[in-house]
């Protein structure tokens, strides 16, 4: 299998992080989609990163599809639950993590337009939608559980690590850990996983 995308982005390090915990090698093809002949539009129509390219050449796309695929080939370090609840839960978390990601790229893009253009009520409805999400999160996970799923570590934990982890990468004026410790907790946790430790991305990028 071959893995294209940046180091930067917390969907393709969602991804390197569920195949560290799987135990499975992939190669890795880094690009851009920002970059100058860059070849992602080739595999995905979307001009998106993570794509994962098959060994028989299939082609998968977005990183949903990708972990949850990488997850039902290997049956060791199960991250997605079989209780159809829990499962549908889990997803949740998920769209919440993916949710902030977007938002925060959203904003990050938007600041790399010419001052004159950007508009700052977009930028201010973006961070409104991290704010309201974290403190979504904060409130789900609560005082008690080790995990966001409670007592086992699962793919809500990889998706929701990632987004915190792009918060501390692009946004550190956030002050999510200090508004809620809970949060802070759990990150510190992932953070001793090898996984998470060796996908941080590049400090100078």
């Amino acid at each position: 299998m071959k893995l294209i995308g940046s180091r930067t982005s917390p969907y393709v390090r969602k991804v390197c992080i569920v195949l560290a915990e799987k135990k499975i090698d992939c190669d890795f093809e880094v690009q851009s989609p920002w970059d100058a002949g860059t070849t992602v539009p080739d595999f995905n129509p979307l001009g998106k990163v993570p794509v994962l390219i098959l060994d028989d050449s299939t082609v998968l796309f977005d990183s949903r599809v990708i972990v949850e695929y990488i997850d039902s080939i290997a049956p060791n370090n199960k991250l997605m639950p079989d209780s159809n609840r829990e499962r549908a839960e889990t997803k949740c978390w998920c769209a919440l993590a993916d949710g902030i990601c977007d938002a925060a790229a959203a904003i990050f893009v938007e600041k790399k337009r010419p001052a004159a253009q950007q508009s700052e009520e977009w930028v201010a409805r973006q961070k409104e939608k991290i704010l309201r999400s974290l403190k979504y999160m904060s409130n789900l996970l609560g005082a008690e559980n080790k995990w966001c799923n409670g007592t086992h570590y699962s793919l809500a934990d990889v998706a929701t690590g990632c987004a915190l982890g792009y918060l501390v990468f692009r946004f550190s004026e956030i002050a999510w850990g200090e508004d809620y410790p809970n949060l802070a907790q759990l990150y510190d946790r992932l953070m001793k996983r090898e996984a998470f430790a060796a996908t941080l991305p590049p400090a100078d990028a």
